[in-house]
């Protein structure tokens, strides 16, 4: 049985809703376009797959691991999809094979972290490069173009006023909560986090669950690459860069542990909407975007400071 989500939890994440509501708040009043319906929806649509690249880091970090290799998933993965396309194939063949590379590139991540015992630091900072690099390699640099309409449907789409990327966050989100929560293997990815040596004596297939859960967040990096590509039009083998910062920094924000063990879904989810409000408050306010990247950095390091001094506190009482 899944424990009940301790009080600490339940108000990391009421600080973390407050802060967001406090920012809306200042932005209303700084700004008369931030509550339009059209800032509200581009908000949702643009953090959408921020949320949905973060939901596979929040299970890898959950493991007590890490992946710095998920922007570069997100380009090659796009690559792919878009040299099927001009290959011939249809968009449900270029979507299908496009996710299963992607897939595969969590997978390889996964075996060789398992089977090698490296540090996932150091595995998936060198398949951050290998696979940025091998996107490159495949397009000579260059982007790819010309997707049919029914591809682009996936990044730009409507249905019922809404994007489709927006939708597929949506159910993500839900799933994802469902996994973590109240099935085995959401219990056994926390469990590896919290004592994966125990899990092992337990005769628990600790290999299994560690790859799949990289394979899930190389799923997520793959959906990611479709609505990224979908939207534009364009296959980048630059796509992607540095989007695995800003999903460590909202999971950790999120109140995940960096160390494994424990995991909120939900957590991520509130701390990525207040980062896309503080990107679109800066964008409306006229700040010039290079603070983003500083803001953003300085989250991250605030993020892990307060995780660890708060696990510090823990250990000692």
């Amino acid at each position: 049985m899944i424990k009940p989500m301790r009080e600490r939890d339940i108000s990391s994440q009421l600080i973390l809703l407050l802060l967001l509501l406090l920012v809306g708040a200042y932005l209303s009043w700084q700004s008369p376009y931030f509550m339009t319906l059209s800032n509200l929806r581009n908000v949702l649509d643009s953090v959408s797959i921020r949320i949905i690249l973060a939901l596979g880091m929040t299970f890898v970090i959950a493991t007590g691991g890490i992946d710095l290799s998920a922007g570069s998933i997100v380009s090659l993965s796009a690559v792919v999809m878009g040299l099927l396309m001009t290959d011939g194939c249809s968009t449900p063949q270029v979507i299908m094979l496009g996710l299963a590379a992607a897939t595969l590139l969590g997978v390889v991540n996964g075996l060789m972290i398992h089977l090698t015992g490296i540090n996932a630091f150091i595995i998936t900072l060198g398949t951050y490069s290998a696979y940025r690099g091998l996107a490159l390699i495949l397009t000579s640099g260059l982007p790819i173009y010309n997707f049919p309409a029914s591809f682009k449907f996936w990044g730009s789409g409507n249905i019922n006023s809404l994007n489709p990327p927006i939708i597929i966050m949506v159910v993500l989100v839900i799933a994802a909560a469902i996994l973590l929560r109240r099935s085995k293997w959401g219990q056994y990815a926390l469990a590896l986090g919290g004592n994966g040596e125990a899990l092992r004596r337990l005769g628990v297939k600790v290999g299994f669950y560690r790859v799949s859960v990289y394979a899930f967040a190389g799923l997520m990096a793959g959906l990611v690459g479709l609505i990224v590509t979908a939207r534009v039009g364009t296959a980048e083998p630059n796509a992607g860069l540095s989007m695995e910062l800003d999903a460590i920094t909202a999971v950790i924000m999120g109140g995940t542990l960096l160390t494994g063990g424990k995991a909120s879904v939900g957590g991520t989810v509130i701390a990525c909407l207040l980062l896309a409000l503080i990107r679109n408050g800066l964008t409306l306010l006229s700040v010039s975007s290079y603070y983003q990247q500083f803001i953003i950095g300085t989250l991250l390091l605030i993020a892990v400071i307060i995780a660890e001094i708060r696990e510090k506190n823990k250990v000692r009482l």
